[in-house]
Parts: C-alpha cells; sequence; structure tokens
C-alpha cells in the first residue's frame, strides 16, 4: 500500500491543445489532446498503476482485493466498489461548449449514474482567458429557450477572468465552460455525465455538428443569479489551507517551501495528491513516489502518515 501513480488515460478533444504535452510532459503525439484522466473508475476508463509491485494491476481490482485498505471504510459503505471521484488535468486550446451537469437525483433516474459537481483549479492561463460561470442575471426558462432560438444565449452569460491559483467550484446545475487559453486541475464526482446546450456551430473533423442536449438540459438548470462559485482560500506557505468542503470531495492547498509531514491515521479516507507546480517526494508507511507538476499520487486510507519532502512544490490535497 505504497504512494500509488497511475497511467494518464488521455482524451482527444475538438478544443484541445498541446499543453499537456509541452507544459505537463505527458506522452502525447496528437495536437488536439484536451485531457488526460489522471484517476479514474469510469466504467471503459478505468485506471491503471503505473509503479512499483502493483504496476498494470486496474483500479477496479485494487478496490475488490484491498477495498478499506484503500478506500477507507466509511468511503466503502458510501460508495461500494466505486472510486468516488474523477482526477483529470484539461487544456483548452478553442473554447469548451457550454453545458451543465444534472444532479445526483437527476442523473440517477435518467442515466443510472451520479451527478457531476466539479472544482477548477487554474493552472495556466493565456491573456484575456475567460470562463463562463452561470448567468449575467436571473432567468426565466422561456428567456433561456427563447434565447437558444434566437441565438442569443452567449448574451446572458457570466464571464469571468482568469490567471494563475484562481479556483472556482461548479455545482449542478449551473451552466458553464471554459475558455480558450486555459490549463487547469478539474476534480469531480465520478460522472460523465454532461448537457451541452450551446457549441459555437462547430463541426468535428467528419462535419457534423455535435449533439446537443436541449430537452434533457432545460429542467436540470439553475436559472438564478448566484456569486457562488469563485473560491476564497488562504494561500499560507507551508501548511494546509481549506479550499472546498463539500459532501463530494474536500481539497486543500499546499504550498510548500519546505518538508511537511502530517498523521492521517484518523483520516478515514484515500488522500490524492495533484502537483499543480514545483516537485516533491511523497512517502508512507511502506515507500515513496516523486511527483512533479502535472502528476498524480493515491495515498491508501490504511497509511498512518504521510511526509512531503520538498524544496519547492504547489499541491492539491484531495480526500472524501
Amino acid at each position: 500500500m505504497y504512494p500509488l501513480k497511475f497511467k494518464p488515460i488521455l482524451k482527444e478533444r475538438l478544443w484541445g491543445g498541446t499543453k499537456l504535452k509541452d507544459v505537463l510532459g505527458k506522452p502525447i503525439d496528437s495536437d488536439i489532446t484536451g485531457e488526460s484522466w489522471e484517476l479514474s473508475g469510469v466504467q471503459g476508463d478505468i485506471s491503471e498503476v503505473a509503479n512499483g509491485p502493483l504496476e498494470g494491476i486496474s483500479l477496479k481490482e485494487l478496490i475488490v482485493d484491498h477495498g478499506e485498505k484503500l478506500l477507507g471504510k466509511s468511503v466503502v459503505e458510501r460508495f461500494g466498489t466505486e472510486f468516488p471521484i474523477l482526477i483529470k488535468f484539461i487544456d483548452a486550446k478553442q473554447d469548451l461548449s457550454i453545458q451543465l451537469h444534472p444532479n445526483d437525483d437527476l442523473a440517477k433516474e435518467r442515466h443510472n449514474s451520479f451527478g457531476k459537481t466539479e472544482m477548477w483549479y487554474i493552472m495556466d492561463a493565456d491573456p484575456g482567458a475567460k470562463l463562463i460561470v452561470g448567468f449575467n442575471k436571473n432567468v426565466e426558462k422561456e428567456e433561456y429557450i427563447h434565447s437558444l432560438e434566437k441565438g442569443t444565449l452567449l448574451e446572458l452569460m457570466n464571464y469571468e477572468e482568469i490567471s494563475e491559483g484562481d479556483t472556482f467550484f461548479i455545482n449542478t446545475g449551473k451552466i458553464h465552460a471554459i475558455g480558450a487559453g486555459t490549463l487547469l486541475a478539474e476534480i469531480q464526482q465520478t460522472s460523465d455525465i454532461t448537457y451541452r446546450v450551446y457549441d459555437f456551430d462547430r463541426k468535428d473533423k467528419n462535419g457534423n455538428l455535435r449533439e446537443l442536449h436541449t430537452s434533457l438540459a432545460v429542467d436540470a438548470i439553475d436559472y438564478e443569479l448566484k456569486d457562488d462559485f469563485k473560491v476564497a482560500y488562504a494561500n499560507k506557505k507551508d501548511v494546509v489551507n481549506t479550499m472546498v468542503d463539500c459532501p463530494y470531495f474536500k481539497t486543500n492547498f499546499l504550498d510548500l517551501d519546505g518538508d511537511l509531514y502530517q498523521d492521517i491515521s484518523k483520516r478515514d479516507s484515500f488522500t490524492i495528491y495533484m502537483c499543480v507546480g514545483g516537485e516533491a517526494t511523497i512517502s508512507n508507511d511502506w515507500g515513496s513516489a516523486a511527483i512533479k507538476r502535472g502528476e498524480t499520487i493515491l495515498i491508501p486510507a490504511c497509511s498512518s502518515n504521510v511526509n512531503i519532502n520538498t524544496h519547492g512544490a504547489k499541491l492539491l490535497e484531495v480526500t472524501i
């Protein structure tokens, strides 16, 4: 139960670019890779261990074989053998579609899936890069439908300028889009359910417009104007800074100039470290693994401590 690294699952996307390769060093030949799935339990895209004696073993096999030792007792009680979160790095060379995700109840009813609450940490942003997050005013359902029919949806959108370190929490029902020129880390519920409502009339490589989910989205959207998405968090050096604490995941920010030791014996959950800057070596009771910007490590729940050795690293620490 040493610190586990996993093979990235790389996804070409219409809007993808080369930053996952050029900036984060992912093993990519394509010029349109948009996503690196770092840790996934999504059916058909199950992560495999990349280091140590367990190399080649799937995350699903690890959960079946090690259960509570890997995930934690409370996590197994809630999710069984399902891994509850999906960890990604995303490179948007072009704007992503305007979309939203259903809540747990709607996703269960329609797709037998979890909903998709997510958060973004901005790792790099080109000058002028923006996100779309929510509406710029309270909107009636009929007004939204009319804007789709007239092609004026963009006039209702709220635009947020971004820079490195900005963090956003995207709850279910909130309409959103990642803008061109953005490299980010994403933490989300394990779900691939997305309702795409506008795609800038783009065509895929075969000349086809991508599918829209207009009717499904109408009853899933939160039409109310809410300023609840920009995460304000402390950024104190060499300590654990809370970013997001929601029912689906907890994320802390670690900006380290030196070593950090943590007793995690009472933490009834696995711990994930996403490196968003610098490099470090992360150790637990049974071993260690090196991590650099753009890499991810899973610390099993049975670990009693974690020791981070570094001369400079920025890490997202994720637990359930």
